[in-house]
C-alpha cells in the first residue's frame, strides 16, 4: 500500500525533524523513525476503512430501532437494503481488518455523534436515495454505493481532519494518498470475496521497503555532502537564508538522485518539486527545480553521476 510518493514525503519529514533537533539522535536510527512513521500511515488506512464499517453499524442500530417501532405500531418495517449491503458485510467481516481494529488509535465507536452526522449526510444524498429506490441491486451496485459514500462524504471532510490531527499531526498530510488506497481497496472486492480477502499490504514489495531504508540512510548519513552541493550552487545567496524546508527537500532529493541510478533524473526531481508545492513557500518549487537541475548537470559533467534522463 505504501508507495514511493509517501516514502519520499515521510523521509523529508524525518530529515526535517533531524535538522531542527538532532541532539542525542543518531542518523542510523533514522530508519526506525521512518518505518514507524510509515506504519502510522498504514494505521490511518485501516482507520478509514473502519470508519465506513462504523457508519454501517450505526445505520443498523437506527434501522433496528425503526423496525421495532414499526412492529409495535403495526406499520410497514423499513427496508434492509442498506444494512444488508453485500460489500459492507464483506468488509465488516474481513479478518485482516478485524485484527487491525484491535490496535487502532482512533476508535470510531467513541465518536458516535460525528459518525451520525456522516450517516445523515449519506441519507440526504441523491445517490443514496437512488440506490434505495432502485429495487434489487447487483453486487457491483452495492460496492459502488460505498465508493460514492467514501468519495463524496468522507474525502475532504474538515471535521475528519480535526479528529485525525488530534491523534497524529501527520495524518492529514497522509490523507490524500491514503484516500486513494481506500478507494482502490473498495474496487478490489468482488462478489466472491471471503473473510480472508487480502487488504492492501503495508509495503507493495520488498523493493519499496529497501528503497525506504536506503533513502533515509543516505539522506541523514551524507547530509553534509548534500548541503555542501546546495551551498555551492546557491548563487549570490547565503544558503542559510534558503528556507529550511527547501534545504531538506533538496537534501533528500540529492540522496535519491545520487543513490538510485535506475530512477530517471526527471522522475526524482519532479517528485520533490511536488512536495515543495505542498509543504514550502510559493517560490520554492521553481528554486528547487533550478538548483537540482544545475547540481545534476555538474555531477554528470564531472562523471560523478550516471543517470537516466
Amino acid at each position: 500500500m505504501i508507495n514511493r510518493k509517501l516514502i519520499r514525503l515521510k523521509t523529508v519529514q524525518v530529515a526535517y525533524s533531524y535538522s531542527l533537533n538532532n541532539e542525542g539522535r543518531r542518523p542510523e536510527n533514522g530508519e526506525n523513525e521512518l518505518l514507524n512513521s510509515l506504519g502510522t500511515a498504514y494505521d490511518l488506512y485501516n482507520t478509514m476503512l473502519n470508519l465506513m464499517v462504523e457508519i454501517s453499524r450505526l445505520a443498523l442500530r437506527a434501522h433496528d430501532a425503526q423496525a421495532n417501532r414499526a412492529r409495535r405500531l403495526g406499520l410497514t418495517e423499513p427496508s434492509r437494503k442498506f444494512v444488508d449491503n453485500r460489500f459492507m458485510l464483506q468488509l465488516e467481516s474481513n479478518a485482516q481488518l478485524q485484527e487491525n481494529r484491535k490496535t487502532q488509535r482512533l476508535d470510531w465507536t467513541n465518536e458516535e455523534e460525528f459518525v451520525r452526522t456522516l450517516f445523515n449526510r449519506v441519507m440526504d444524498s441523491d445517490f443514496y436515495r437512488e440506490y434505495m429506490d432502485s429495487g434489487v441491486s447487483s453486487y457491483e451496485e452495492d460496492r459502488e454505493l460505498w465508493r460514492k459514500i467514501y468519495r463524496y462524504v468522507i474525502v475532504d471532510n474538515d471535521k475528519i481532519d480535526d479528529l485525525l490531527e488530534d491523534v497524529n499531526i501527520y495524518w492529514n498530510d497522509d490523507r490524500h494518498i491514503i484516500d486513494t488506497f481506500v478507494l482502490k481497496t473498495i474496487n478490489r472486492f468482488t462478489a466472491e470475496s471471503k473473510d480472508d480477502h487480502p487488504l492492501l499490504p503495508e509495503f507493495r514489495d520488498e523493493e519499496d521497503l529497501e528503497f525506504a531504508k536506503k533513502l533515509i540512510y543516505q539522506s541523514l548519513n551524507a547530509a553534509d555532502y548534500y548541503k555542501n552541493l546546495v551551498a555551492q550552487n546557491t548563487r549570490n545567496w547565503d544558503v542559510e537564508r534558503v528556507p529550511l524546508m527547501d534545504r531538506v527537500i533538496m537534501q533528500v532529493a540529492l540522496a535519491e538522485i545520487t543513490s538510485f541510478p535506475s530512477i530517471p533524473l526527471s522522475v526524482s526531481i519532479n517528485e520533490y518539486i511536488e512536495i515543495a508545492k505542498s509543504y514550502s513557500t510559493p517560490n520554492s518549487a521553481r528554486y528547487i527545480n533550478a538548483t537540482l537541475d544545475n547540481i545534476s548537470k555538474k555531477l554528470i559533467a564531472e562523471h560523478k553521476l550516471m543517470k537516466n534522463a
